[in-house]
């Protein structure tokens, strides 16, 4: 009987590893496209750098508090989170012995969103007051956190988990996406009321995910 296409294709571990490692270096440098300069104009057209510029450095120190430092926030916040899911995907790659075709795609679909996140960070930057931007960048995170849980799902049903990996990692692996995964929906909720705290919130779940202190249930995750 003919070995079929389906049964080795998407095999390769390292191989996904690989490309996963490159999609996330373009997704985490793409992220930096968002902070432009300042366009500096000359006033009464007087060359802009010099001593007589009318208060040109002014204008920079103003366009840069005004408009180039509200990028910033979420340009790390979103570093953070590629940092973390790139964590989070790598820890379960190392977890598995084998990949198939199904899991592959599983993990494609999980880099389609990481392809995104360049662009729900650049609209959420535009304007952190758009209750609808807070909705995209969050449905962004959901689609990270559902891709990976259900590699986990799929890859300890088709026995593809290493010996290593006992019954306590798995659920831990599994309890850490849905820990956060609800944060994120709360934090995500919270913009109905202020949507600085929903950004505030964010920013201090992403960083108790690098950090790992041990708060409660947070330390569970």
């Amino acid at each position: 009987m003919p070995t079929s296409y389906h049964r080795f294709a998407g095999s390769s571990l390292a191989r996904l590893a690989a490309l996963s490692d490159g999609v996330f270096a373009v997704a985490m440098t793409l992220l930096v496209l968002d902070l432009k300069a300042p366009v500096l104009h000359a006033r009464a057209q007087r060359p802009i750098w010099s001593a007589s510029g009318g208060g040109s450095e002014h204008v920079l120190i103003h366009d840069l508090v005004h408009h180039v430092a509200p990028h910033l926030l979420p340009y790390a916040m979103s570093f953070l989170t590629l940092g973390i899911f790139w964590v989070g995907q790598q820890t379960q790659l190392e977890s598995f012995t084998q990949s198939n075709r199904a899991l592959t795609w599983i993990h494609l679909a999980f880099l389609l969103a990481v392809t995104l996140m360049p662009f729900s960070t650049s609209l959420l930057a535009q304007d952190i007051t758009y209750r609808s931007s807070i909705a995209v960048y969050w449905l962004n995170l959901l689609a990270l956190g559902v891709a990976l849980f259900a590699s986990l799902r799929y890859a300890d049903r088709a026995d593809l988990m290493s010996d290593e990996t006992g019954v306590e990692m798995r659920a831990a692996l599994k309890r850490r996406i849905v820990v956060y995964q609800w944060l994120y929906a709360f934090a995500a909720l919270t913009s109905l009321v202020n949507t600085y705290v929903a950004i505030g919130l964010l920013v201090l779940f992403q960083l108790n995910a690098v950090i790992a202190p041990r708060i409660w249930i947070l330390d569970r995750a």
